[in-house]
This record gives C-alpha cells, sequence and structure tokens, in this order.
C-alpha cells in the first residue's frame, strides 16, 4: 500500500521539524550560557590575581592572628601560660617565613621559564631552561618541554630555510640559463634571419617583393631588440661581464625609461674583491627594492649607494616614496621583502629595512667578504 504525502501533510512535517530544531538550538544555548565563565568582580578578580606567595602569607597571616586572637582571649596570666603564648607566636611566625620561603623558591624556576619566554619572543631561539635545582618533577617536567619545542621549532626553520635557499638557487639558475639561451640561441637566430632577409632584399628585382622583405627584416630587428631587453631582464650579462657598479647603472637607466623616478648610483667600492654570487646576490636586492619603490612606494627619487672595503661591502637603497608598515609586510603575502631577506642571509649578509610614511624606506645590505676561497 502506497502512502502519498499531500501539501498539508508535508506542511506540518516540515513545521514539527522547525519546532524540533529550534527547540534543540534553544536548549543548547542555555547549556552554552551555563558554562560560559561569568565575569567576576572587579575586586575579586583583584584579588585572585595577587601573586601566590602573597596569597599564602595572607592566610599564614590570619591564620596567626586569630591564633594569637584566641590565645589572648583564653590567657590567664600566669607565667606557663605566658610561656605557651610565646611559644606559639613563635611556631606561628616561624611557620609563615617557612612556607612564603618554600612558595617563593618553588615559584623560581618558573620565572626563570618567563624570563627564556620573553627571549625566546625577542628573537633568541638559542635560549633554553636550564635546570634547576628548586624544581619540583613538574616543573622541570615543563622546562624539558618548552626545550624540545624549541628543538623542533629550530629545526623546523632549519628545513623551511633549506627549501627557500633552494628555491631561490634553482630559480637564479634557470634565469641564468634562459638569458643565455636568449643571447647565444634565440638572439643569434634572430640575427641571421635579419642578415637573410637583408641580402634577399638587395638581391631582388621585384619592388613589391623588396619592399615585403624589408618590412620582413624591420620585424624582425625588432624582434631582436625585445629578445635582448628580455634576457637583460632575466640575467644581466652585463653583471657577470662588467660587474656590480655597471650593473646597477644599468638597472637605474632601465627604470628612468620605463617610470617617472629618478635613480641614481653612488659607487665606492675601492679594492673589495666581490664574487659573482655576492654581486649576483646585492644586485637582485637591489633590483627588488628599486622596483617596491617605483611599483608601490610611488617613489620620485631613489638612490643606490654601495660602498665597499677589502672586509666588506654595504649596499644601501633609499627612496623618498610613501613608505609602509614593516612588520605588516613580514607577515604578509607578498615574497618581495622575503626574498631580500633570504638571498642577503643566504650570502651571509645582514639585512635591515626602515620604513615610515614621513620617511620613505630605507634597505640596508652589510656583505662580509671572505678571504681565500669566497662562494
Amino acid at each position: 500500500m502506497t502512502t502519498m504525502s499531500s501539501p498539508e501533510t508535508r506542511t506540518l512535517h516540515g513545521g514539527a521539524l522547525a519546532v524540533a530544531f529550534g527547540a534543540a538550538a534553544e536548549r543548547a544555548l542555555r547549556v552554552r550560557e551555563r558554562l560560559t565563565p561569568r565575569a567576576l568582580p572587579g575586586w575579586l578578580a583583584r584579588f585572585l590575581s595577587v601573586p601566590l606567595s602573597a596569597k599564602l602569607a595572607g592566610a599564614n597571616a590570619t591564620i596567626v592572628i586569630a591564633a594569637l586572637g584566641a590565645a589572648l582571649v583564653t590567657h590567664r596570666g600566669d607565667a606557663e601560660d605566658q610561656k605557651l603564648l610565646v611559644l606559639m607566636v613563635a611556631a606561628l611566625g616561624l611557620s609563615l617565613v617557612v612556607s612564603v620561603g618554600l612558595v617563593i623558591a618553588a615559584l623560581r624556576p618558573l620565572r626563570y621559564l618567563e624570563q627564556t619566554a620573553e627571549r625566546v619572543s625577542g628573537g633568541d631561539l638559542a635560549a633554553r631552561v636550564l635546570p634547576s635545582p628548586l624544581a619540583d618533577r613538574n616543573i622541570a617536567r615543563v622546562g624539558r618541554t618548552f626545550n624540545r619545542v624549541l628543538d623542533d621549532l629550530i629545526a623546523d626553520r632549519a628545513r623551511a630555510r633549506r627549501l627557500a635557499s633552494e628555491v631561490i638557487r634553482a630559480g637564479d639558475r634557470q634565469r641564468a640559463h634562459i638569458g643565455r639561451e636568449l643571447n647565444e640561441s634565440t638572439a643569434q637566430v634572430l640575427a641571421a634571419l635579419s642578415f637573410e632577409t637583408s641580402a634577399l632584399a638587395a638581391a631582388s628585382s621585384d619592388p613589391e617583393l623588396t619592399e615585403r622583405l624589408e618590412t620582413i627584416r624591420g620585424l624582425t630587428s625588432d624582434a631582436l631588440d625585445q629578445v635582448g631587453v628580455l634576457a637583460q631582464a632575466i640575467h644581466p650579462r652585463v653583471l657577470d661581464d662588467l660587474g656590480l657598479v655597471v650593473a646597477l647603472n644599468g638597472l637605474a637607466r632601465k627604470v628612468r625609461g620605463s617610470s617617472p623616478a629618478e635613480v641614481d648610483v653612488y659607487a665606492d667600492i675601492g679594492d673589495s674583491a666581490i664574487s659573482d654570487a655576492h654581486s649576483a646576490t646585492l644586485y637582485r636586492i637591489a633590483e627588488e627594492a628599486v622596483a617596491n619603490a617605483v611599483r608601490h612606494g610611488w617613489a620620485e627619487r631613489v638612490c643606490i649607494r654601495v660602498t665597499g672595503t677589502a672586509a666588506a661591502v654595504r649596499l644601501v637603497v633609499s627612496d623618498d616614496g610613501r613608505g609602509f608598515d614593516v612588520e605588516t609586510a613580514r607577515s604578509g603575502p607578498g615574497l618581495g621583502l622575503f626574498m631580500m631577506q633570504e638571498r642577503a642571509s643566504l650570502a651571509g649578509a645582514t639585512f635591515s629595512i626602515d620604513s615610515g610614511p614621513a620617511t620613505g624606506t630605507t634597505v640596508e645590505v652589510m656583505l662580509p667578504l671572505m678571504t681565500g676561497s669566497e662562494s
């Protein structure tokens, strides 16, 4: 037997379900209200925030005062009773001192734990909770667990940095390979095509064909110029051939030609022996800093300053742009700041950035130069 549900029946069922769901939601809300901790009165909250040693001292002092009050009430005034009263006062006072001293000693390892956490929060990941003879088993276990968490954190950071370094190096190798292929293969093919087209145009006696060949030659020359610009952007050959200073001047000319910003380069590297790898690192950081200043900072003037000695080379890129919040940028989705920091770190350099609405942005890299074999 088949039962057909009418629209009225379906409406009745839907209404019953809605009532049931509503009742369940109301019961859940009441349970949540019972489980939610209520706000404590102000005086009680202030009392509970008092340190444990002070609470214990207050409790013991209350006990001592109550005991003394009881003793004074029952005091009969004879010699034996006075001795007993003195002994009671001494015992209660000693109990108070010992109890507070034990609590302070027992809580001292927690203070060491707090100091270690503050050092880690300040960036000192080498900080560790040292074993304390005052720590009981529970507090000692907390310290060991905290140290294990720090060890795991350092290991994870080391793995992440190795991965980041491999990504950066692989990207640099790929860019260099593409740049060489564009210069040595694609550019040569286009140059040969342009030469052959010119030869055919010179040998042709048909004016219409000659005109079309000249058009093809012009397009080929344009494509050759664009390939050169692309190869320079991917991997500046001048960086390998003529060094960091010439490459930075080329970067300044390129930015001046493509944006209204004025870019100046001031270089005095003296007798610094900068390796190809270090030159590439400094160039890429300067390139990213200039691009950020022009693209995001709306800077009108950008200054690239590179100075060096036999021991170190210093790169400073400053602009008069609108600036930004550095901490927000560090935690943001952009990779520009992260890539600059990682490149500097991989080269063993120190990296700093200072930015503000009224001061623009200044990126500084200090790169020590190794003697002997340089990576």
